[in-house]
């Protein structure tokens, strides 16, 4: 069982594995915290936004909108590949999630079962990026953007000692899911293994 890294901790992880980190105003001390607990962590989830436009997208994240307040993620990855900080702590990203899946993170299996269940709280567990991106299967995925997927997912993985297993998308844990669309987690990971070695 792994505490989360700090807020410092983790602008340094990132910062360290060569990303450009931008910080949206107080971003350490908004959460979601009053909701529950956050920890212990045991992975990073890839979203896609299904937005168009940095900072439309940035401010989407970090406010929320009605019904799912912000913010919505740790880090926003936008198309220029910069890492936008909007929030730390519990963040409305992952949602409820398959506890098979989850205990296949925490093992590092090379393979993931089926997530066919919606019993256990992702948000707890789960280091979030959102990234820019329709979802369409059509928008582009700019080799910028996808290198600080790749980077970002790493950053957290090399802190905590975890492998690639430890990264998954959103689609993998929820039913119904379908984000990251137009790459896929078993490449982004083969990526986040060879950065990591």
């Amino acid at each position: 069982m792994a505490p989360p890294m700090s807020a410092s901790a983790f602008l340094r992880a990132l910062k360290a594995e060569g990303l450009t980190v931008v910080e949206v105003g107080d971003w350490r001390g908004h959460n979601r915290n009053h909701k529950g607990p956050w920890g212990p962590v045991h992975g990073v989830m890839i979203h896609h936004t299904v937005t168009k436009g940095s900072a439309r997208t940035v401010d989407i994240c970090r406010r929320g909108y009605s019904g799912l307040p912000g913010p919505l993620c740790h880090g926003v990855i936008t198309k220029d590949g910069r890492v936008h900080l909007v929030g730390y702590g519990r963040a409305n990203h992952a949602g409820l999630g398959d506890d098979d899946v989850l205990r296949a993170v925490i093992s590092e299996k090379k393979t993931f079962p089926p997530d066919n269940e919606a019993n256990t709280d992702g948000n707890r567990h789960f280091y979030g990026f959102e990234c820019e991106n329709l979802g369409d299967g059509k928008d582009p995925w700019p080799a910028a953007q996808l290198e600080a997927i790749e980077k970002a997912a790493a950053a957290v993985c090399r802190y905590h000692g975890w492998n690639e297993q430890s990264v998954i998308g959103h689609l993998e844990w929820q039913p119904g899911k379908v984000d990251p669309r137009g790459f896929t987690m078993t490449a982004m990971r083969k990526r986040i293994r060879d950065r990591l070695k």
